[in-house]
């Protein structure tokens, strides 16, 4: 008998300043009334970055699948998301003696990133993949025993407009609706 309830979707919307992105407002919008998401707005939540770690744990020990969208900052994510890491992800809890309320849950990125994808390889502009710059979450939620699901990367994230950023969002919505725990993260 199928399982008729939706994963519990903790999504962790990392943006300092939401009003002057259109793209990942719009990527926000189309998530967050599916079935079994919770949105939480680091910044919103904690404008003085005084995280509640015990709140912040108790809402990933009911999580199957914990999802951080925001843009690329200087090839990483803004402060605030390196701030929860190192406060909520502690030994403890998400590592180390005792530390397996992580373990088996998915991960998964979605990122803006004002350049075009070809800057992101050996001979671009950047000189890396996105897969090479993006190893430090893949070894984050290996550390904490999560399943790195593959991220969701949107491109040219300031010329997107009209059909081009519609498909993208249709696109993040199927991966979340299609998400079931322990999957490889790929469209089905």
């Amino acid at each position: 008998m199928p399982d008729n309830n939706p994963p519990h979707i903790h999504l962790l919307f990392v943006h300092p300043f939401p009003h002057r992105s259109n793209v990942n407002s719009e990527l926000l919008q189309g998530v967050q009334d599916l079935p079994g998401v919770h949105v939480c707005d680091l910044y919103e939540r904690y404008p003085d970055f005084y995280i509640d770690v015990e709140q912040e744990q108790h809402e990933l020990r009911h999580t199957d699948l914990l999802v951080v969208q925001h843009p690329f900052y200087w090839y990483s994510a803004p402060a605030m998301f390196k701030q929860w890491q190192d406060m909520v992800l502690e030994y403890g809890f998400a590592f180390g003696a005792g530390g397996d309320a992580m373990q088996g849950k998915d991960f998964m990125s979605v990122i803006t990133v004002g350049q075009s994808k070809a800057s992101y390889r050996p001979d671009g502009h950047n000189r890396h993949l996105m897969s090479e710059i993006l190893t430090p979450y893949e070894c984050m939620a290996n550390h904490c025993g999560m399943n790195y699901l593959e991220p969701l990367v949107v491109y040219n994230s300031h010329k997107l407009v009209g059909e081009e950023l519609h498909e993208l969002t249709n696109l993040y919505r199927e991966r979340l609706l299609n998400y079931r725990p322990g999957g490889d993260g790929k469209d089905e």
